[in-house]
């Protein structure tokens, strides 16, 4: 699953990579509902989001669905601060302009 905080969407970009991408989202409200309706493996979550940030996102994909895999993202890196990730139930930070080269299998591969 992915969210999309910009409006640009990372799924063709994951799906290039072989992953599967069982629901999109445009915010936080549209990401749990499609979290629960689409029970995915593992959601990538932009930080900033129109509803929520995606920090509190994780937190609440977290408690719907303990064994969520969430890969936090953003264009501004200076959004999630170590002591915020390790707060956030999010494995880890990547930040959007890495998406395409950094290896998200130790944080999304089962």
């Amino acid at each position: 699953m992915t969210t999309r905080g910009s409006g640009h969407s990372r799924g063709a970009l994951m799906q290039a990579r072989g992953y599967a991408i069982v629901a999109e989202a445009a915010n936080g409200a549209e990401a749990l509902a499609a979290a629960e309706r689409a029970s995915p493996d593992a959601a990538l979550v932009d930080v900033q989001l129109p509803d929520t940030d995606g920090l509190a996102l994780a937190r609440a994909l977290a408690e719907t669905d303990g064994g969520l895999r969430i890969v936090l993202t953003s264009t501004d890196r200076t959004l999630v601060p170590a002591a915020a990730l390790a707060g956030s139930s999010a494995l880890a930070f990547v930040p959007k302009d890495e998406l395409g080269t950094a290896d998200l299998a130790p944080w999304l591969d089962a």
